[in-house]
């Protein structure tokens, strides 16, 4: 039976990883400062940088540790970044209700990411610390990623938009704070006598406040809310299947962070292509069975002794050729438009 390796928190890791992350985030921002509209070729010219990033993390990986650790780390980078899109197009009908321009929509999905990189690290070491516990853990997981398989074959189209003012973050927010029904530029909160300054030009006469506050919440703060509640309902679903496909708590958080900062760029090209990528969603779909069947089969083997341990190696070239396949027949068989 294969063991797989565990790097635990070395020093050394963990500061290259966190450089890696700060200085590509400040650089990011910095970039980013001006809120200005995001065009496909500027998305696609940060999402290279982002993976050249994370690629470069997963190298030092290689040179420092095995080519084995490395291949954990690109495995579940992959995975990460492919189950990631269906949460993308969630968002999407998030910031199309409020009517977020695409100026303001870098600033949501950047504040989104400093939560994430919170919320995820408690589920992954709580995930991992579960997942050594033994086989009947990898049972329960199996169980959780093929539920979260079937449940996305059964995900009709949605033909509206849904109502996000009735979204659990939405009310949670209007119950501490007041809201201030209209965007003032990239702000998240604006103070009461701002909000006076505002109700006396011409075009918000019609505004009136159900609740006054020193402080209210705009439309893009709840944006924000519902953004991070969204990420957080989706790592139910994958951070059970990472941890299947990488299993070391390290390994797994910085392959998740690293495509997650790539991801809040390549939203501007899902934006654009959405239309063009109906297959991917069935890679992923295949991708979660073949994980749910790894995380099955290691489990009989470790019970009974009858099963399969499906080698990193194995898992890798699924993972890459899956999504390949995916992305290839979503190019060659898109959809047309409508005329």
């Amino acid at each position: 039976m294969q063991t797989t390796p565990h790097i635990g928190l070395e020093t050394e890791s963990i500061v290259i990883f966190s450089l890696l992350a700060i200085a590509g985030l400040l650089i990011d921002l910095f970039a980013h400062r001006a809120d200005k509209p995001i065009s496909v070729k500027a998305a696609a010219m940060w999402s290279i940088f982002w993976i050249a990033v994370g690629s470069l993390f997963g190298a030092f990986l290689w040179y420092h540790f095995s080519k084995e650790v490395a291949s954990l780390y690109f495995a579940g980078y992959a995975f990460e970044m492919a189950i990631s899109v269906d949460n993308l197009f969630a968002i999407m009908a998030v910031f199309s209700w409020f009517g977020i321009s695409s100026g303001y929509t870098h600033r949501v999905l950047y504040w989104g990411v400093l939560g994430a990189v919170v919320f995820r690290l408690i589920f992954v070491l709580i995930g991992t610390e579960l997942f050594s516990l033994g086989a009947y853990v990898e049972i329960i997981f199996a169980i959780m990623v093929a539920l979260s398989a079937i449940l996305m074959m059964k995900k009709k189209e949605n033909t509206g938009i849904s109502d996000f003012s009735n979204h659990p973050a939405y009310k949670f927010v209007k119950f501490f704070v007041p809201l201030y029904p209209k965007l003032v530029g990239h702000n998240f909160f604006v103070s009461n006598s701002h909000v006076q300054e505002e109700l006396k030009k011409d075009e918000n006469k019609h505004i009136v406040l159900k609740r006054k506050g020193l402080v209210y919440a705009t439309p893009l703060f709840l944006c924000l809310a519902i953004v991070e509640t969204s990420d957080v309902m989706f790592a139910f679903d994958s951070v059970p299947a990472v941890i299947a496909v990488s299993k070391d708590p390290f390994i797994v958080y910085s392959c998740m962070i690293f495509a997650i900062l790539g991801l809040r760029s390549m939203y501007f090209i899902l934006d654009a292509l959405k239309n063009a990528l109906a297959y991917l969603e069935k890679a992923v779909i295949v991708l979660l069975f073949f994980v749910a069947f790894k995380l099955a089969a290691a489990a009989s083997l470790h019970l009974t002794g009858y099963g399969l341990d499906i080698d990193v190696y194995t898992s890798l070239i699924v993972i890459v050729v899956t999504l390949s396949v995916g992305i290839v027949a979503s190019l060659l068989f898109a959809p047309k438009k409508d005329k």
